[in-house]
């Protein structure tokens, strides 16, 4: 039996870190940098604490790495990694 109301499944990825290398807001999406490779991010992926306006290039991020073989890489759960 199909249930009409359900959810998808959340997408869940293993926790990184890395900077923000690139910012394209005109178009409201962005790359983080981590481990010499640069992931996608889109304005929609940002933790819901996180304005995309507040962000900066350089800015220390943590988010969620989901690695899809069909779309490549993407970080989801985007937010500025705690100053201490």
């Amino acid at each position: 039996m199909i249930n009409i109301g359900a959810r998808p499944p959340e997408r869940r990825g293993t926790v990184a870190t890395g900077r923000i290398s690139k910012l394209m807001f005109g178009q409201g999406h962005g790359y983080i940098r981590v481990n010499g490779r640069e992931v996608y991010f889109h304005r929609a992926d940002l933790h819901e604490s996180v304005s995309f306006n507040d962000l900066a290039v350089d800015d220390a991020v943590t988010f969620e790495l989901l690695d899809d073989a069909v779309s490549g890489a993407r970080a989801l759960q985007v937010k500025r990694k705690s100053q201490r």
